[in-house]
């Protein structure tokens, strides 16, 4: 592959409406309010692509030097562990792409206040402790947590925060939901690699309670992001919410296409399925608050 494409592919593209429906739901509840602020999203939006993107590469670095990542992995290959980039040089990209997003964060104090700095610490710290450090998240069990408190509720509460200065109980219901379905993506891909986690003793929850535990908690995340959105039609936010169902019933169907799953291609369809559902609650719940 070329440098360009290989550098593409270890920000790991399917993972990013992770990063930007988030904060296109915090905006759509601002506007919803009529508060809706154009520069401090398009902010929240660049933070959010870059922690992103900075995570995945921070996760290539370290899986590649713990050898988690093997030639056994059913998944796309990975970039240090391939030898398409060296360790040291995803070790510098790391480093450079989450302290541009902090800078990039920074620019969000004068809309919300000197305590984002708290926010933006605890993004990239987390960033890197999610596969790093002496106690690393997605080894112990925590990074469904993770992913569920940083890409949900607090991308959507900040991103709704530094727009109208303030939060609710309804967006709060609307990160997690966010949350959980974003989760979807790591539930697939952890139930993909529970052989290879096992073997390198990443205790993921998939691994601790196995894969049935695993789509009932597809399901599960499911069915609340779901419930939000009726939850938002009751509190007066209008029908068009329920746009966001079609998303729903898709998640509910890539449950059996992953139980079924068994080749790589497989595999990688349940993963671009879980992506594909993110982008499009985030996208037609959006458009729903705007109509409504």
């Amino acid at each position: 592959m070329s440098t360009v494409k290989v550098w593409l592919e270890a920000t790991r593209p399917k993972t990013l409406p992770a990063a930007v429906a988030p904060v296109l739901l915090g905006t759509a509840m601002a506007h919803a309010q009529g508060m809706v602020s154009v520069t401090p999203a398009l902010i929240c939006l660049l933070f959010a692509l870059l922690i992103q993107i900075g995570t995945n590469f921070a996760n290539d670095y370290l899986d590649g030097i713990r050898g988690t990542d093997t030639e056994e992995r059913l998944g796309p290959q990975r970039a240090v562990a391939s030898g398409l980039i060296s360790a040291a040089t995803m070790r510098v990209a790391t480093i450079a792409v989450l302290a541009i997003g902090f800078c990039v964060g920074l620019a969000l104090i004068p809309f919300g206040g000197w305590w984002l700095l708290v926010v933006g610490v605890a993004s990239v710290a987390c960033a890197w402790l999610y596969t790093g450090g002496p106690y690393p998240l997605a080894y112990n069990g925590l990074g469904d947590a993770f992913v569920v408190f940083f890409f949900g509720l607090v991308a959507v509460a900040c991103t709704y925060y530094v727009q109208t200065l303030s939060t609710s109980v309804d967006v709060l219901l609307v990160g997690l939901g966010c949350g959980l379905l974003v989760n979807n993506i790591l539930v697939v891909n952890n139930y993909r690699d529970i052989a290879e986690d096992t073997q390198a003793n990443k205790r993921t929850l998939v691994v601790l309670f196995g894969r049935k535990w695993a789509l009932v908690q597809h399901v599960i995340s499911t069915l609340f992001s779901g419930s939000v959105l009726l939850w938002l039609w009751c509190r007066g936010f209008g029908a068009w919410v329920m746009f966001g169902i079609l998303p729903v019933a898709l998640s509910l169907r890539h449950v059996s296409r992953l139980r079924s799953a068994v080749t790589p291609d497989e595999f990688l369809a349940a993963l671009k399925g879980s992506a594909q559902v993110i982008a499009l609650y985030g996208i037609l719940v959006s458009i729903g608050l705007l109509l409504g």
